[in-house]
Parts: C-alpha cells; structure tokens; sequence
C-alpha cells in the first residue's frame, strides 16, 4: 500500500499570515452597520494590507496544498479497507484516482472562490484564486476543466472495477460538493456545509473508494467486494476528522461570513460554542475509535496506531478553548486540523495493512 503520501500532508502546512481580532457576535449583530467594515478590514489584513505580500506566497495561499489531504486520506484508507477485506489493490488504479480526486477538489475549491466572489465574501482577500487571475472567467473554466478531467478519471476507474456502487457513491459525493458552494443551492450559507461534508467525504467518498477495489475474474464471473463493518467505520472516521477541519475554518471569517449573509454554524452559536463543539468532536472520534474496536469493526492494529495521535487531538483542543476569541491565533487552528486529518488517516490505513499481514490483527 503506497501509504507514505499520507505522512507528506503535515508537512505541508506552514502559518500563514494572521487575521486581526474580531468583536462577539451578538455585538456584530446588534450593530450590523459596522459589521461590514470590520469586515472589510478583517479581509483586508487577513490578505497581507499591512505588509505587502509576495505574489509567490499569494500562490502558496490560493493553493491551498494542505487540503488536499481530504483527497488523499478517503482513497487511501478505502483501498487499504478492500486490502483489509480481500488482499486487493492496483497500484495503476490507485495512483489515477488520486489524480482524479485531486482535480475534483480542485474544482472546489476554484468553483468555491468563484461564487465567493460573486456574493462578495472574497472582495478584499488577495489569495483568492479570482483576485490573482483578475479573471471569474478564467477561474470558472479552470474548475470545469478540472472537474471534466476529474471525471474522466473517474469513469476509467469504473470501467476497471465494473462496479455501479462505486460510481454512483461518488457521483453522490461530488453532487454534495455542488450543492454546497454552487448556485442555486450555496446550502453552506444556510449552515448544511458540515453535514455536507460529513457525508461526501465520509460514507460516500471513501466507501465508493473501497468500491472501486472490485475486480473481474474470468473463471468464476465479477468478484463484487461486499460492503463490511469495516468498511463502514473508517469512513465515519474520515467523515469526522474532514468536518473538522471546515468547522474549524469558520472561526477567523465570522465577521466576514455575516456581513454577506452566510449563516455558518460559529456564525450562529458564537465561537465560546464552537469551541466546545470541537472538543465534543474530538472527543467522539476517540470514543467511536474505541467502540470500534471493542466490537471488532476495526482491528486492534488501527486502535493503537490510530490512540498514537491522541497529542495532536489534545493539541487541537486546547488550542481551540484557549484562543477561539484570537483572531491572530485561531486562524492556524484549521490546519492543526488538517494534521490531525492526514495522521489520524495515515494510522488507520496503516493499521489495516498491517492487520491483512497478521500483525495485531
């Protein structure tokens, strides 16, 4: 299993630049007037206003290399579970959904700075994609060629695996991404971003991505993977550990967010909330590892490998409790996120190999 790629995604993250503070949202509301400047303003320092920023390190910004763990970490823990289950992987396969998976959330996030520009949530961020170009039009057919070549991708992985689950679950998954940021749904500015994202990148992206695992046997006809406990529960982990990170993304842009009317859910509950909902979080997905493992949907290996990134959990925790209110501050705690995402990945499908191989099985 080429699992090593998963270990890169940490070291892909590197603070960026910070955001200036912000006041409560209940004051935000009550003077709704000033909202919109502070929100100017908050874009605007956020972008580098105070120090003129390198067009390399806008680059860097409008990448965003770091998320695309969220491709990387589906795929590879689907595979490893088709490992787990049948001693199946094909390398050729795998190495062309992960291409195709990482121009589909090129897309997204493409398509996202392009309909953020339109309802003006971008208008002073300097790292998005539209301001850089100077173009919607370019940006917009960037993501439609990289979703076409996505598909393309895609498709050729179906006709290998010949299994109709798999493309119907990610076709559900990329439909869950549309939905989320695309006109006329933009359900993310009803606060439906997380559920959305729990499901897309969770039970249907990486169950479709142990799917596609299926193979023919001539002999004795199409061998279909059957849908396994688990299957099923490292794509709850995957889910759990993805929300996380959009969640966390919502601290720093409160301001931002409800001066164009996007209701996010810090947004609404306010970030001393958001806050505990992240510990909460954390929490759940150490106690869903555990009861996973007393009832033997995952095997003792994931436990231990997966219980060895308690420190970063911790960290994202107590990070969180302690600066939710600085904005300087807060705006790393998303990519604290994104290494727990890519670690937490890395230890379960590892611990699925090692469990197909006998050892802690």
């Amino acid at each position: 299993m080429p699992l090593a790629g998963i270990a890169l995604a940490p070291l892909l993250v590197s603070p960026l630049a910070p955001s200036p503070r912000r006041s409560s949202v209940a004051t935000a509301a009550a003077r709704r007037p000033r909202v919109v400047q502070r929100a100017r303003c908050s874009a605007t320092a956020a972008s580098g206003e105070s120090g003129e920023l390198s067009r390399a390190t806008l680059l860097w910004r409008a990448a965003k290399l770091p998320i695309y763990s969220v491709a990387l970490v589906p795929l590879t823990v689907g595979s490893a579970s088709a490992y787990h289950h049948a001693g199946l992987f094909f390398t050729k396969r795998y190495f062309v959904l992960l291409t195709a998976a990482i121009l589909v959330i090129t897309w997204l996030n493409l398509s996202n700075d392009v309909y953020d520009s339109d309802t003006g949530a971008d208008k002073n961020k300097k790292e998005s994609v539209v301001s850089i170009t100077g173009s919607r039009a370019m940006t917009q057919n960037a993501a439609n060629i990289s979703l076409f070549l996505g598909f393309a991708g895609l498709f050729w992985a179906f006709a290998e695996a010949k299994d109709i689950r798999f493309i119907l679950l990610v076709m559900c998954a990329i439909f869950c991404g549309y939905v989320y940021q695309c006109p006329p749904f933009r359900l993310s500015y009803q606060g439906l971003g997380e559920p959305l994202c729990f499901a897309a990148f969770g039970p249907l992206a990486t169950t479709a991505f142990y799917f596609s695992n299926s193979s023919i046997n001539i002999s004795s006809g199409t061998a279909l993977l059957p849908l396994t406990k688990t299957a099923i529960a490292s794509s709850i982990l995957v889910g759990l550990t993805t929300t996380m990170i959009l969640f966390c993304s919502h601290f720093h842009q409160i301001d931002g967010d409800l001066a164009v009317g996007k209701m996010s859910p810090l947004v609404r509950i306010g970030t001393k909330a958001g806050s505990r909902i992240v510990s909460i979080g954390i929490l759940t997905l150490y106690v869903l590892l555990a009861a996973f493992g007393i009832c033997r949907s995952l095997p003792p290996a994931c436990i231990v490998l997966c219980a060895l990134t308690l420190p970063m959990g911790k960290l994202v925790v107590d990070y969180v409790l302690k600066n939710h209110e600085d904005n300087t501050k807060i705006f790393m705690v998303k990519y604290y996120c994104v290494r727990l995402h890519a670690l937490f990945g890395m230890a379960l499908a590892s611990g699925l190999v090692l469990a197909r191989n006998g050892i802690l099985a």
